[in-house]
């Protein structure tokens, strides 16, 4: 069998007994996200439209398999700022202070929140293996949509990041917004191009190997 084969399908996923996690209230949380560009967005808003090409989206594509605005939402986020720009910026491997108003924001979660554990036993369990934190992103998206169908409690996924050796790194879904998720206002809110940001960003860069 193939070390990251396709879903089995929701049924048979609902007969498992997942891993789960609980994120306690809070807990810190970071995020990098656009302020500008296209599509703006707030630092505390799911992202409605897609799926786009991120790991994680459970999205569905419409009749001409096209992404679109639609009920389920994501919002990825980890446990370190690091994390956050290792994966925001893996494709060019530059962290980019510029380019669309990338913000850093730092918050406590305000209710504790459910996810899915993908970093242990269960991604064998299931019928896959790590290799779904690194493989094919179109293939972990159909995961993450049967996932998403077979466990209706689920608030989304923790995954280990494959840009910084594996930390925590969490994909959440809109059932998280049944509760409180967010504070009314974060512990830290900065524009990457913000002068103060600069020397925690040159560390940052340099222990990843990316450009700034």
């Amino acid at each position: 069998m193939a070390k990251f084969p396709h879903s089995p399908g929701v049924a048979a996923l609902a007969r498992l007994t997942p891993t789960t996690h609980v994120i306690p209230s809070g807990t810190r949380l970071a995020r990098v996200y656009y302020a500008g560009g296209r599509h703006p967005k707030a630092w505390n808003a799911f992202r409605y439209f897609g799926p786009v090409n991120a790991r994680w989206d459970h999205q569905t594509r419409n009749s001409d398999g096209e992404a679109e605005v639609q009920d389920r939402g994501t919002y990825y986020t980890a446990t370190d700022a690091k994390t956050c720009l290792a994966e925001t910026f893996q494709s060019t491997r530059r962290i980019d202070r510029a380019f669309h108003s990338p913000w850093l924001v730092v918050f406590e979660t305000a209710s504790p929140l459910l996810v899915l554990d993908l970093t242990g036993d269960f991604a064998t369990r299931m019928g896959t293996s790590m290799a779904i934190h690194s493989g094919s992103r179109e293939r972990a998206r159909a995961w993450a949509r049967d996932l998403y169908e077979a466990f209706k409690d689920i608030q989304g996924i923790q995954y280990a990041s494959s840009m910084n050796g594996g930390a925590p790194a969490f994909a959440l879904n809109e059932r998280a917004l049944k509760l409180p998720v967010f504070p009314a206002h974060p512990l830290f809110h900065r524009a990457l191009s913000d002068d103060v940001m600069l020397d925690p960003l040159k560390h940052a860069a340099q222990a990843l190997g990316y450009a700034l």
